[in-house]
């Protein structure tokens, strides 16, 4: 499987540089050298060559470089709306990805939630994330970048007397515009893992 996966990098590679675009590195957005392009993906500096796609010094020949060779292939000028943002079930076709990802995205920060409250400012700084939007509850929340224009606003609520702790992933407002449905789904999924790796790490 991994090959495969590194198969379907290398074939969206060849359609993106097959008709590169005059104006990818404004729509991703990215600085150009040449051929490649380079941004911020997933807290790690990017960069896509012809030959591959590169997180810090690492080839991503697995789900990460699909998604981001996605988000290559769907680039345009859009800017990211982060508002009004949007459950994953409320974005259309989501239906039959709406339990992986409440398994993947937020059930696996539930018990980390008490974690994720003190390393928040980290979390905030590698993933080029800001405070949630006026009027979002939880006992905290914030907003992340995995991708340049895709926003990602997670919402804690910690355990009480009453209620177990909780974690809620919305995204932004026009977060299909950028990747299909089955990869934003991806995104989520990546992105928690990548919160809980923060955390985690000393």
């Amino acid at each position: 499987m991994v090959d495969n996966y590194a198969k379907i990098v290398q074939d969206n590679l060849e359609r993106l540089y097959g008709n590169l675009s005059n104006d990818l590195s404004r729509a991703l957005p990215a600085q150009q050298d040449g051929k490649n392009f380079l941004f911020e993906a997933f807290g790690e500096s990017c960069e896509i060559r012809p030959e591959g796609i590169f997180l810090g010094q690492v080839r991503q020949t697995g789900v990460v470089g699909i998604l981001i060779s996605l988000y290559a292939l769907n680039a345009k000028p859009e800017t990211c709306l982060t508002t009004p943002l949007k459950s994953f079930k409320e974005l259309p076709n989501s239906m039959p990805y709406a339990g992986a990802f409440v398994t993947h995205t937020q059930q696996i920060l539930v018990h980390h939630v008490e974690d994720i409250e003190k390393s928040r400012g980290r979390i905030m700084e590698k993933l080029n994330g800001n405070n949630a939007p006026a009027g979002v509850e939880g006992d905290f929340s914030f907003v992340v970048y995995p991708l340049p224009k895709i926003a990602l606003c997670y919402i804690f609520y910690e355990a009480d007397d009453d209620f177990p702790p909780s974690a809620t992933c919305l995204f932004s407002n026009n977060a299909l515009s950028f990747l299909p449905i089955d990869a934003l789904a991806d995104v989520g999924e990546y992105t928690s893992k990548k919160i809980l790796h923060l955390v985690q790490e000393k």
